[in-house]
């Protein structure tokens, strides 16, 4: 089977989905899988992945093909048996594809996002994408509960990983004792609740992402790291008293999953997506509550056995594997290729 991929996402961008997109890529290699991912010129894809590259910008490549028609994903990939979307985007598909959603976040709180952002959603036209798919993936039941009251299409669950955890590394002692966020820093990822939270609290708050609230979430005291690399992130992991994740919305969450690997627990939303992945392992607060994230902050900050035993609940938590989420995509994808 030869799956053609739109690999956008793979270019210089470091969150969610290029994590995802990364990581299936090459399970789907792993499983012989021939896999051809359309991406700008001179992006790496991982080994044994087929790289198709093209030179036009990937907005401007993906917006066209949104209001014209052209170009079509199909054309660039060349012969293939299906293609594979790893998340909606704007763009002409030209074939028959599968189609993967994280979230509803764009839709259920529309105003987290700017006003390019939405009309980029809005391009994508992703319910008129999920109800011509050939099949559709979710990668939480959550999120296929979702799909299923707004779009009325029945989605398959398949897991989206483990992330990308990083090597086993000694902790990160530049800050001290800290809590530690991963991710975009936007509205949604409720990063004024956190910094309300953590005022006053006497470990330090690190932050991992790039995003609009960077310079607001630094001027408050939070250090604001941006991008690191990988080895840089386990560490910081390592060194952490917990990861916190407290969004409004979440499909998956990998930080709480990329975190176990390095026995810290986490502190996450009280949200269903979550409370299927970070299981044991997290102490769950209501979304947008100052006072109980504060209380949940201020717990595992003093009480070491308290922290021992959510890392201890953590190491049990079963992590489904990319091999294992790989094979699930393989066989979701030869079912809408024959």
């Amino acid at each position: 089977m030869r799956v053609g991929v739109d690999g956008r996402s793979l270019a210089g961008d470091a969150r969610g989905v290029a994590r995802y997109t990364a990581g299936m890529v090459a399970a789907l290699a792993a499983e012989g899988v021939d896999v051809r991912v359309l991406v700008p010129a001179g992006t790496a894809v991982p080994a044994g992945v087929e790289a198709v590259g093209h030179r036009m910008p990937g907005r401007l490549l993906h917006l066209g093909g949104a209001v014209t028609g052209r170009p079509r994903l199909a054309r660039q990939l060349g012969p293939v048996d299906i293609v594979w979307l790893p998340a909606p985007a704007p763009g002409a598909v030209g074939a028959r594809y599968v189609l993967t959603l994280h979230d509803l976040s764009f839709l259920e709180r529309p105003g987290d996002f700017t006003a390019y952002e939405r009309l980029w959603h809005r391009l994508a036209r992703p319910r008129t994408l999920a109800r011509r798919a050939a099949r559709v993936v979710a990668v939480s039941a959550d999120t296929a509960q979702r799909v299923r009251a707004r779009f009325g299409v029945q989605a398959t669950v398949v897991p989206a990983g483990p992330g990308d955890p990083g090597p086993r590394t000694e902790p990160d002692t530049r800050f001290g004792r800290y809590f530690l966020f991963v991710g975009a820093l936007e509205p949604r990822k409720g990063l004024d609740t956190l910094v309300a939270a953590h005022s006053g609290l006497e470990p330090a708050l690190v932050l991992v992402g790039e995003g609009r609230l960077a310079a607001r979430l630094r001027s408050a005291g939070a250090h604001v790291l941006g991008r690191v690399s990988r080895a840089e992130k386990a560490a910081l992991y390592a060194g952490a008293l917990a990861v916190v994740l407290p969004s409004w919305c979440e499909g998956y969450g990998y930080p709480p999953l990329e975190a176990y690997a390095h026995g810290t627990p986490a502190i996450v939303s009280d949200l269903p997506a979550l409370r299927e992945t970070a299981g044991a392992g997290a102490r769950y607060v209501p979304r947008g509550d100052v006072a109980a994230l504060r209380t949940a902050m201020t717990e595992l900050a003093d009480d070491a056995a308290l922290r021992d035993r959510l890392g201890a609940a953590a190491a049990d938590v079963v992590v489904p594997s990319w091999e294992t989420c790989g094979r699930g995509l393989k066989a979701v994808l030869e079912a809408a290729a024959a």
